[in-house]
């Protein structure tokens, strides 16, 4: 079994629950988006609905006419795609404070490869608990997440445990937590596929696993060996990622609103460190420096600065985070959060000059020993000394 760690993030009844979001009088009550019935004879199908709504027999793809007559009372809303669209960009950008490596599948799923990242926030768990957390905090919406060793398992993992759920599946459980499952659930396996299946007395993935491997190819071909393989946790297909990494940022809530101007700069330090870290680790250097802070009352403020060179040093980012907080930063201010952003990685391939200093060679060699000792011995085991005033 494969060490990687995928998550598979689904929204639950995402443009429903944007709808309800929006106008709470619509919480508890069947929310279906789709077109007009028209009194039973609309067109249409629904795009999706709130889970009152599937109570009913409702369910996303079902013709509209049908729905009605399944769900009379329901409340039927066209929907705002507009606004769906900007609410899942909101989603993505939480996402990409967590991995680089991300896969959208639509509008508001999408999977995650947490191998390279999860250490920054102690465990896979805790990463996508925090995932979890800003999503309902900052949109006010619920997912559902799913972990494990591939993506096939990790989707199918996200569905079971929803709505507003989180599983993890380790490497040793992947059969345990399959084999008990109706074929219908694996990909690959639609209703024509599943009535051949059940035909070979095939009805649980546990049976297609021990089902004779040549015996499925010598009916169904490569497809066969492959739903074989799916069927015993064997999933190697990457996360495959699309566009240009924009940031690398992480924030921390304190946990009460704090004047403990150590306090913050110590925890801005830290942040510093992180995203300094994640940057080597995806080859990353940027220009713009961005500071956010949340004072109590929930009114947030951002800064930023651009250096002249880019950088994926944690010094160099923290001093002129320093900068941008001594500025902000007044008598008496409680903050509730803070948190760094680094941006601007155009032309991150090309190098800023064609020879590099002396010092800057030193500070790398630096700065991948001390990324060596924490990839070794975890986040805490080496930290930088403090200064607090520039």
């Amino acid at each position: 079994m494969s060490r990687r760690v995928i998550a598979h993030m689904d929204m639950d009844a995402f443009f429903a629950a944007v709808e309800v979001r929006d106008n709470p009088s619509l919480r508890g009550k069947p929310v279906i988006i789709g077109a007009d019935p028209r009194g039973g004879s609309g067109r249409g199908v629904v795009s999706t609905c709130s889970y009152e709504a599937r109570k009913f027999g409702v369910h996303s793809a079902l013709p509209i006419s049908v729905a009605y007559k399944k769900c009379p009372q329901g409340i039927y809303l066209r929907g705002n795609h507009r606004k769906y669209s900007q609410v899942s960009k909101s989603i993505f950008k939480i996402l990409e404070d967590f991995t680089p490596d991300i896969q959208p599948i639509s509008i508001d799923e999408a999977f995650m490869d947490l191998t390279g990242s999860y250490h920054f926030f102690g465990t896979p768990l805790k990463t996508c608990q925090e995932i979890r957390r800003r999503i309902k905090q900052e949109i006010g919406l619920n997912a559902s997440i799913g972990i494990a060793p591939n993506k096939m398992i990790a989707k199918i993992a996200s569905d079971y445990c929803k709505p507003d759920g989180l599983i993890e599946i380790t490497p040793q459980q992947a059969r345990s937590f399959l084999w008990k499952l109706p074929i219908s659930k694996m990909w690959g396996v639609g209703k024509k596929m599943q009535q051949s299946l059940h035909a070979l007395k095939i009805f649980t993935v546990g049976e297609l696993a021990q089902y004779p491997v040549d015996r499925l190819i010598d009916r169904y071909g490569s497809h066969g060996a492959h739903l074989h393989r799916l069927a015993n946790g064997i999933d190697e297909r990457p996360v495959q990622v699309r566009g240009e990494i924009k940031s690398v940022s992480h924030e921390h809530t304190f946990n009460s609103d704090t004047t403990d101007r150590d306090e913050i700069i110590d925890t801005m330090l830290l942040l510093c460190e992180k995203i300094s870290r994640r940057m080597r680790r995806y080859d990353l250097k940027g220009r713009t420096i961005g500071l956010k802070l949340r004072l109590s009352g929930f009114k947030t403020y951002t800064r930023a600065h651009t250096i002249a060179d880019r950088v994926n040093f944690s010094d160099v980012i923290y001093e002129t985070a320093l900068k941008l907080f001594n500025e902000f930063h007044g008598p008496g201010m409680r903050y509730r959060l803070i948190g760094v952003r680094v941006s601007n990685f155009e032309d991150q391939y090309v190098s800023d000059s064609l020879f590099k200093s002396a010092r800057d060679e030193r500070d790398e060699k630096l700065h991948r020993a001390f990324d060596a000792i924490k990839d070794k011995y975890g986040e805490g085991a080496i930290r930088r000394g403090l200064y607090k005033d520039l």
